[in-house]
């Protein structure tokens, strides 16, 4: 068909859909209409297809044309590394199935228009990008390649799939194997690569601290506090001075610890317990940051723009300087702090029958540990409980204290996912040495008892006085997700109660306690976590679903988490006689930009922090190639199983090293099944692998099937062999 041909049919299309009489048709109806022959039908779904990728008509979900008013879309495009991506839709619960045939060359993070294609029974929407709005990313990180009289840059960013072209004289005398910021200055299109700059040179690949400096500036995180942030903080005394201490509440006579990890130097929340007959009395204090970051001063504004700390492996990204975060806002021994505290009054149910907010003062007694005061409660240790002899009623009172709240959360439906953080150890080049999960102990679930019944009790306090408030909520999740979850768990016996209001969280609680010590266990609670929605920040209180918690909030941490410090603003405020009219319409027109904000710079950490961790593991596991373990698999998919060993680290067995037989995934039951044999491989089993390779800049690790223990006669060389034989 030639364009003058194609042009001409496409007219007499456009003529006829948007004829005002014009009823939305499917193709078939339009070949009638226009008494297309069935050997001709080709060409018209030709043309057709071409007016829909051009956006000149929609074709609706039920395979209708019509007029594309209101039919196209806007979202984010979300690429992969396989080239083909999703779209983001505000307002659809799913996301939107873009094939690599029609991202319309759209990058990852693009703001794009798109129109839907037919739905296939029951599978995932499809669409097609029409068109490119703006590009989310205009910086790429990224090894540099030099050739004769140019070079070319390959992402960091797996997703970002075209190697970027960079003119010689915009080289800045790269050469191949540094790391470099490249700024775009053409995006390109399906048949051009996009070209840049390259803006700043991190250094060679292979140099000490490259790697997670790469990682730094591909997640744009901040790392010099800008100089008018650096003189405010300057101007911030080290010490409370006596005038600061006037109208406090003085709790300094309070018996007052801090437990946090050892290596912790931002301590933001004290503790005190007492008990009288049955009644606890709980004093909660947290760092009045706001006392010295004031509305819309230069360190506010930082705060907000930066929404929270990041913790990588060898460093942290603070939201404020140290000067602040390590001095005189963070809760040392010994010294005078200010505080906003929250006193309860918990009866021996585990009610909190009253409760007060206060600005006070504080001493700390003493900064504890988690490993000293889980050695005082669980290991009886008598050396550490005779050297802290003070304080061990009040700790043994913290841990009574603590399994009331835990369980009056569990009897209303609190789902707890105990699956274990990963601690990696790194020598002074920043090599990691030792990897290990780092496991929640008595001490651990003490504090994070008392922040929750702490964070629920303010947010029902503010949410009843009706001021403008940031909620952390977490919403019901997608009722297919549920039902999809509810399949797979009918296999292996188990069901869940799920209606049309949704499923309440104490059903998958129930479910998660069921399971406990069964050989499923890791694989019903990993998909479980799946089928939920991701906690974000609101200004409307919708209540959090995983805590099982009408009312919800972050109080505890204003050192580290934006919306605790505009929350500690709020209420201060209102201590101070109230919030007047004009305060009021000012919050809700600023609070909503400062939850979006917060939801999206705390998302930006997680990526920037699990980046981190998987460039070390993947570091750590190089070590090991040809080394033998014993893992769980832990995920399926078409192109092979994901095993995670006990420290954490995870890997893949590709489907094509399975040599011993065509396996096929069962996607129904996550079962990696062989055709002839009918070996089968399910999630939760304990199998053993053999470290065959690893990737480190697409921070993969590959693991190869071993062969049972008994064959492996001459240890490590034969480990390799086995392994060349199964993964070839």
């Amino acid at each position: 068909m030639t364009d003058e041909v194609l042009q001409k049919r496409k007219k007499i299309i456009l003529d006829i859909v948007k004829d005002e009489h014009y009823v939305p048709m499917k193709a078939k109806e339009l070949a009638i209409l226009l008494q297309v022959s069935k050997e001709d039908r080709p060409d018209l779904d030709y043309v057709l297809h071409e007016l829909v990728a051009s956006g000149e008509i929609m074709l609706s979900k039920r395979g209708k044309y019509s007029k594309p008013e209101n039919h196209i879309l806007t979202g984010t495009f979300m690429a992969t590394a396989k080239g083909f991506g999703f779209v983001s839709v505000e307002g659809m619960e799913e996301d939107i199935y873009i094939k690599e045939n029609r991202t319309g060359g759209a990058l990852d993070k693009d703001i794009v228009q798109l129109v839907l294609l037919p739905s296939k029974g029951g599978k995932r929407q499809e669409g097609e990008v029409i068109k490119v709005i703006s590009h989310g990313i205009t910086e790429v990180v990224g090894i540099f390649q030099k050739n004769k009289d140019f070079g070319f840059v390959k992402a960091d960013n797996q997703k970002f799939a075209k190697d970027i072209y960079i003119p010689e004289a915009r080289s800045k005398g790269a050469v191949t194997g540094h790391k470099v910021v490249v700024k775009l200055t053409d995006f390109g299109s399906k048949s051009k690569n996009p070209e840049g700059i390259v803006k700043e040179i991190l250094g060679h690949v292979n140099d000490p601290g490259v790697d997670i400096l790469s990682i730094i500036k591909s997640f744009h995180l901040p790392e010099e506090f800008p100089k008018p942030v650096m003189e405010q903080a300057g101007q911030i005394e080290t010490e409370v001075l006596e005038e600061e201490k006037q109208g406090r509440l003085d709790l300094r006579a309070w018996q007052t610890v801090t437990i946090d990890g050892e290596d912790a130097k931002d301590l933001d929340d004290a503790v005190t317990l007492t008990k009288e007959g049955n009644r606890y009395t709980l004093g909660v204090h947290i760092a009045d940051v706001t006392h010295y970051v004031t509305e819309n001063s230069p360190l506010d504004k930082e705060a907000l723009k930066r929404g929270t700390s990041v913790y990588l492996v060898d460093r942290v990204i603070p939201m404020l300087p140290h000067r602040l975060s390590n001095g005189i806002c963070s809760l040392n021994e010994g010294v005078d702090r200010l505080a906003l505290s929250c006193i309860m009054e918990i009866d021996e149910k585990g009610n909190v029958i009253g409760h007060n907010i206060a600005e006070t003062v504080i001493r700390v007694d003493r900064r504890m540990s988690y490993t000293s005061v889980k050695k005082i409660l669980e290991d009886r240790d008598e050396a550490e409980r005779k050297e802290y002899e003070a304080l061990v009623p009040m700790f043994e009172l913290m841990q009574e204290l603590a399994a009331l709240l835990r369980e009056k959360r569990k009897q209303r439906g609190s789902i707890d996912f105990d699956f274990p953080e990963t601690k990696i150890i790194l020598d002074e080049k920043g090599k990691p040495i030792e990897i290990k999960p780092y496991e929640r102990n008595t001490a651990t679930k003490i504090i994070e008892d008392f922040m929750l019944i702490t964070n629920e009790t303010i947010a029902e306090d503010y949410f009843w006085q009706e001021i403008p408030f940031v909620y952390r909520t977490h919403d019901t999740p997608d009722p297919e997700r549920i039902e999809r979850l509810e399949v797979f768990i009918n296999n292996f016996g188990y069901g869940i109660k799920n209606n049309r209001e949704g499923i309440h969280p104490k059903e998958l609680q129930k479910l998660l306690a069921r399971i406990e010590d069964s050989p499923e266990e890791a694989l019903i609670s990993r998909l479980t976590l799946r089928s939920m929605k991701q906690a974000k920040y609101t200004v409307e209180n919708s209540g959090h679903f995983g805590l099982s918690a009408k009312y919800y909030c972050h109080f505890t941490s204003p050192i580290r988490r934006y919306p605790d410090l505009q929350i500690h603003r709020i209420i201060k405020e209102n201590l101070h006689g109230g919030i007047a009219e004009k305060r009021i319409k000012h919050y809700s027109s600023i609070l909503p930009q400062v939850a979006e904000q917060s939801s999206e710079m705390e998302r930006r950490a997680d990526e920037a922090e699990r980046d981190t961790e998987k460039l070390k593991k993947t570091e750590y596991m190089s070590k090991r190639i040809g080394e033998r373990f014993t893992g769980v698999i832990s995920g399926m998919s078409t192109y092979g199983i994901y095993v995670e060993l006990p420290n954490t680290v995870e890997g893949m067995i590709h489907v094509n090293s399975l040599t011993d037989d065509y396996y096929y995934y069962k996607e129904e039951t996550y079962e990696m099944v062989g055709e002839q044999k009918h070996r089968v491989f399910k999630l939760g089993q304990t199998i053993d692998i053999i470290v065959e390779d690893t990737d480190k800049l697409l921070r993969t690790i590959d693991f190869c099937l071993a062969e049972p223990e008994e064959e492996e006669q001459e240890g490590n060389k034969d480990g390799q062999r086995e392994c060349e034989t199964n993964c070839e």
